[in-house]
């Protein structure tokens, strides 16, 4: 009996022991399960990387080259896996598209690109259909709905701030303005946007919506105290100094007696002014538009530009990669002012001359915010 007892007794405390063994592996096995799921999710965790692509239009230019360098910075706050690319040079679309192509088969969250065409807007739709949000910088594509969101300047009001300095600047005096824009062949809404902003700022129609070299090519000009003007030329610079040097040389041919130059940016400014120089060309009203350090501190500085718009390159890729992060981890999306296609990252007029009656900011001034070096 006792016997009997004692070999049910331990029948049970081994059928126990099996029984909390099993109940014990069975919790653990979840929990690994369930830690194995959390540390794979993909985007779900601050700590996960999450890969951006930065497209530049080209790494010759500073503007662009501020771009990459916040960028950066911006990605290693974020813990960003960020990947640059860039064309050779400005219109170089086939470069870009490898790259948004490469953005796709790395699986990267999302494209931040300069865009340097309409030719990449195929490529850019693909990406968007892969799942990858797409943001443009610097400038809005066409149609902005290629992009899900832009943080760009106001390029046409960046034209404006300059135009209506040189209206003022020239007091009433007969404007011979030559027009060194970005490209005669490719339309880009950065080069139309400045270009008819500036001609909208001196009071002159640019006589299109989307290209450039469509106003009368002669008449009066309504900004400042008003007078007539006669525009002599549209030449492309590719915005460097070799082409703006060019362009200006060109102009000069056609008409001597230019006393108005308005440029896309500084290098083209640069480029213009020694054209200038070695013909031998004084008191000619220099406008420009970007607000590098480089000229703020040198040429805008001196007065030999006359104004420039300052713009934020830096900070319109540093709020791309923050927004690409923040999405891929939960976040939401950003959204457009009312009736904006795009978020704008501000622009002001600076000049070392400023006019009663126009909100400037002096070079010192502009430099607290410049970029480049």
């Amino acid at each position: 009996m006792q016997t009997s007892d004692r070999r049910d007794r331990r029948r049970r405390i081994f059928g126990y022991r099996i029984a909390v063994t099993a109940l014990l592996a069975g919790s653990l096995t979840l929990a690994a399960c369930s830690s194995s799921k959390s540390s794979t999710s993909s985007g779900g965790s601050s700590g996960s990387k999450v890969g951006v692509a930065l497209i530049l239009k080209t790494l010759t230019n500073p503007y662009f080259v501020s771009m990459e360098k916040d960028a950066k910075a911006e990605a290693a706050k974020q813990n960003v896996s960020l990947t640059v690319a860039a064309g050779k040079s400005d219109g170089d679309t086939q470069t870009q598209i490898s790259a948004i192509d490469n953005a796709i088969s790395r699986g990267d969250k999302g494209i931040l690109i300069t865009i340097n065409g309409d030719a990449v807007n195929t490529e850019l739709a693909k990406a968007k259909q892969a799942g990858l949000y797409v943001i443009a910088l610097d400038t809005a594509p066409t149609p902005v709905s290629t992009v899900d969101i832009t943080y760009a300047t106001d390029n046409e009001q960046a034209g404006k701030l300059i135009g209506q300095y040189t209206a003022a600047k020239l007091g009433g005096a007969k404007a011979v303005i030559a027009m060194l824009d970005l490209f005669n062949d490719q339309v880009v809404s950065v080069d139309t946007s400045r270009d008819h902003g500036f001609l909208e700022g001196m009071g002159i129609d640019p006589g299109s919506t989307t290209q450039n070299g469509k106003e009368a090519k002669s008449g009066h000009y309504t900004g400042g105290k008003g007078g007539d003007y006669t525009v002599v030329c549209h030449q492309p610079t590719q915005g460097a100094i070799p082409g703006g040097k060019t362009a200006m040389e060109n102009c000069l041919s056609t008409n001597s007696d230019v006393n108005v130059v308005y440029t896309i940016n500084e290098p083209a400014a640069d480029g213009a002014l020694q054209a200038l120089q070695a013909a031998g060309k004084k008191n000619v009203i220099v406008v420009t538009i970007d607000g590098s350090c480089k000229y703020v501190n040198g040429l805008l500085k001196d007065g030999t530009i006359a104004a420039d718009s300052a713009q934020y390159p830096g900070l319109m890729a540093s709020k791309g990669v923050d927004t690409i992060a923040s999405l891929a981890r939960g976040g939401a999306k950003p959204s457009l002012p009312s009736g904006q296609d795009f978020i704008n990252t501000g622009t002001a007029l600076v000049t070392a001359n400023p006019i009663t009656g126009l909100d400037s900011q002096t070079p010192t001034q502009a430099a607290g915010a410049c970029w480049g070096s």
